[in-house]
C-alpha cells in the first residue's frame, strides 16, 4: 500500500524545542518522532512512501537519506502549510493514480497491530476511544463500525471514538484534494474523509494504543511508551563498580563511570558519558554526546543532544534541548505543593498537563548558573540564560501569534 507521512509543520506548540527543528524530528528514544511512524507503516505493510515536509525540510530529508530501508522513501514539499488536504495535495504527483494509499500523521504513534488492520482495509479511518472526545474530532459511526461522518470538537459527540490521523483512502480520493477552506483558513482531510463516507464504504479501525505528540508533556509521554520497549544490551564502556538494574541499553562509544546506578529503562546514547556517581532512573534517554556528571539524579528525561547537567544538580520529568548546559547545584521542581497536575503556558494560556509531576522544557542552549532553581512547569528560551543564584518561578517564553502546527 502507498503511503503518505505528514512531516511538514514546525510544531509550535512544542516551542522552545520547535525554534531549530521540526517536531517530527524531535527525539523519541533512539531515533526522530517521524522514524517511528516510517517504521510503523513498512511494518503495516507500506511499499513505497511519500514524506510531506516544510520547515527545515533537510533535517528531514538527511536523517532518511542516511537510514536504509527495504521500501523506497521519496520526499515532497508543501511549501506553506495550508492544512492537511493541501500536504496531500503535494504528495498527489508520487502516487499511482489508480491504486489506494494510505495517510498518516508523522507526529503521532500507532501501534503495529491495529495499522495492520488498518492496511487491510479498501477504505478505513483509524479511531482511538477516549474519555473526553469533545477535544478532538469525533466519528460517527453505526453499529457495525461503518463511519458515516467525523464533527469537530462537538459539544454533544456522536461517539467516544476519535479520528487518529491514519485513513486509507480510494485511489479516487486523489482528485478530491481541492477542498474548500476551514473555518480557520485550512485546507482540511477531514473534507476528504467526509467525501469518502458518502461515497464508500468507509471503516473505523480501533487503534489499540495511539498518541499525538503534540504538546512537550506528550513528548515525555512517548519517550515513556518507547522506552519500556527497550531490550537491554551493553556496548559501550561501562565501569566495574558501576550498577545498571532492568532494561539498561548503553549504546558503543557512551560511557558510564564508577558509582553509578542506572535503573531501567535508560538508553545511554553515543558518545554520552554518565557519572562519576550519578542516579538515573526511570524513563530516560541521555542523547548523543549528553553528560551527567558527579552526584546528578535524572529521572524520567528525556536529554538531547550536547546537553550537560555538570554536577550537584537534580533533572525530574524533563525536557532539554540540545548543547544545554546546567551549572552546578541547578535544581529543578516537578510535584506541585497542592498535589495538582502541573500547569504549563502554552501560546498564552495556561493549559494543565494531566501530570502529577513534570519539569521544564528547555531550549538548545540554554545555560544556568550555579545553584538555580527551576519551577515545575516552566520553559526557558533558546539560548537563554539563568543566573546564578536565580529562581524562575514563571515560564520565560513568548510563544508570539498562532502559526500553523
Amino acid at each position: 500500500m502507498q503511503t503518505v507521512i505528514l512531516a511538514a509543520g514546525r510544531g509550535t506548540r512544542m516551542r522552545p524545542l520547535t525554534d531549530r527543528r521540526p517536531k517530527p524530528m524531535l527525539p523519541v528514544g533512539d531515533r526522530p518522532l517521524v522514524a517511528h511512524t516510517v517504521d510503523a507503516a513498512i511494518d503495516a505493510g507500506a511499499s513505497a512512501l511519500t514524506i510531506v515536509v516544510g520547515f527545515q525540510a533537510d533535517d528531514v530529508r538527511a536523517y532518511f537519506d542516511d537510514e536504509r530501508r527495504n521500501v523506497p522513501v521519496e520526499f515532497a514539499v508543501q511549501a506553506d502549510q495550508r492544512g492537511t488536504a493541501d500536504a496531500v495535495r503535494a504528495a498527489a504527483p508520487h502516487l499511482d493514480a489508480d491504486e489506494p494509499f494510505v495517510v498518516l500523521n508523522g507526529d503521532a504513534l500507532y501501534d503495529v497491530p491495529s495499522l495492520r488492520t488498518l492496511y487491510g482495509k479498501q477504505a478505513a479511518v483509524g479511531s482511538f476511544s477516549v474519555t473526553n472526545p469533545s477535544s478532538y474530532g469525533v466519528l460517527k459511526i453505526d453499529g457495525d463500525d461503518a463511519v458515516t461522518g467525523v464533527v469537530e470538537k462537538p459539544e454533544n459527540p456522536p461517539s467516544n471514538r476519535i479520528n487518529a490521523g491514519a485513513y486509507v483512502f480510494p485511489a479516487a480520493a486523489q482528485s478530491w484534494l481541492d477542498v474548500e477552506a476551514s473555518e480557520r483558513g485550512e485546507l482540511e482531510l477531514t473534507d476528504v474523509l467526509a467525501r469518502a463516507c458518502d461515497e464508500y464504504d468507509v471503516r473505523a479501525v480501533t487503534f489499540d494504543r495511539w498518541l499525538d505528540v503534540g504538546r512537550p508533556w506528550e513528548l515525555l509521554e512517548a519517550n515513556e511508551w518507547k522506552l519500556s520497549e527497550l531490550e537491554p544490551r551493553i556496548e559501550g564502556d561501562v565501569s566495574d563498580d558501576a550498577e545498571l538494574n532492568g532494561p539498561v541499553v548503553v549504546e558503543a562509544g557512551a560511557t558510564v563511570r564508577a558509582g553509578v546506578v542506572v535503573d531501567g529503562p535508560v538508553l545511554i546514547r553515543r558518545g554520552a558519558t554518565v557519572g562519576p556517581n550519578a542516579y538515573v532512573r526511570g524513563h530516560t534517554v541521555v542523547g548523543e554526546n549528553a553528560k551527567v556528571g558527579h552526584a546528578v539524579e535524572v529521572k524520567n528525561s528525556v536529554l538531547m543532544e550536547g546537553a550537560t547537567v555538570g554536577h550537584l544538580s537534580y533533572v525530574g520529568d524533563s525536557l532539554l534541548g540540545r548543547d544545554v548546559n546546567f551549572g552546578a547545584g541547578t535544581k529543578v521542581a516537578n510535584l506541585r505543593h497542592d498535589g495538582e497536575p502541573v500547569r504549563q503556558m502554552l501560546r498564552g494560556e495556561l493549559v494543565s498537563t494531566g501530570r502529577r509531576k513534570y519539569g521544564v522544557v528547555i531550549g538548545d542552549g540554554v545555560k544556568t548558573g550555579i545553584n538555580s532553581s527551576l519551577n515545575a512547569g516552566v520553559r526557558l528560551p533558546t539560548d537563554g540564560t539563568v543566573k546564578p543564584g536565580e529562581s524562575v518561578l514563571y515560564d520565560q517564553v513568548d510563544d508570539g501569534p498562532d502559526a500553523d502546527d
